[in-house]
């Protein structure tokens, strides 16, 4: 094991994720081999497919990536934990699977940060369409597709019949682009709240 291996071991999920955004692989590497089988077997409590489990963890750590300048995450693991059960419930929707419960309905408790997250949902989706309805018509189609729809990146460049890799750098331009409009509008939101 090497120095550098350890020092990542040692770094809080803080630390690790500062890195994560500066774009460190090794951060990146170590928040996966600290959390991975966890998700895997929080998952598997409520899924028991294997294939399915494995994609939906591998989705969530590939968004955590691709999408890492873009967000703000102040727990990464109550944020993975979430990301990766709202795929799981994504699927019961759809129907493509049937829900496997083992633990109680009350251990699964929303985070203050989540509870607050969705009192302001709506105001948040009509930003959101809002900046939808102004994106050129390939990228909002893109980000329709991996957002709403929730089709992978790989299932996307199928449907359109482009290379992964666009899809990918659409949605890297796609979130940043959010991010810039999201921050506008909230500098917007308290100018007309404070006067």
């Amino acid at each position: 094991m090497s120095s550098r291996t350890s020092t990542y071991r040692a770094m809080t999920d803080a630390e690790l994720y500062a890195l994560l955004k500066e774009g460190d692989k090794t951060a990146f590497d170590q928040i996966y081999v600290r959390y991975w089988k966890k998700l895997i077997d929080d998952s598997f409590k409520r899924i028991r497919s294997a294939e399915v489990v494995e994609e939906i963890v591998q989705d969530v750590f590939a968004d955590l990536w691709v999408t890492r300048e873009a967000k703000e995450i102040l727990n990464l693991y109550p944020y993975l934990l979430t990301c990766v059960r709202y795929k799981i419930f994504a699927l019961y929707r759809k129907g493509k699977t049937a829900p496997t419960f083992e633990e109680a309905a009350e251990g699964v408790a929303l985070s203050s940060l989540q509870a607050d997250s969705l009192l302001h949902e709506k105001e948040l989706k009509g930003c959101i369409a809002l900046w939808l309805d102004i994106q050129p018509a390939k990228r909002g189609e893109i980000f329709r597709l991996r957002y709403i729809d929730e089709l992978s990146t790989r299932e996307i460049s199928v449907v359109l019949n482009i290379a992964q890799k666009t899809v990918q750098n659409q949605l890297i331009t796609a979130n940043s682009n959010l991010k810039k409009f999201l921050e506008k509008m909230m500098v917007i939101l308290l100018s007309v709240l404070c006067f």
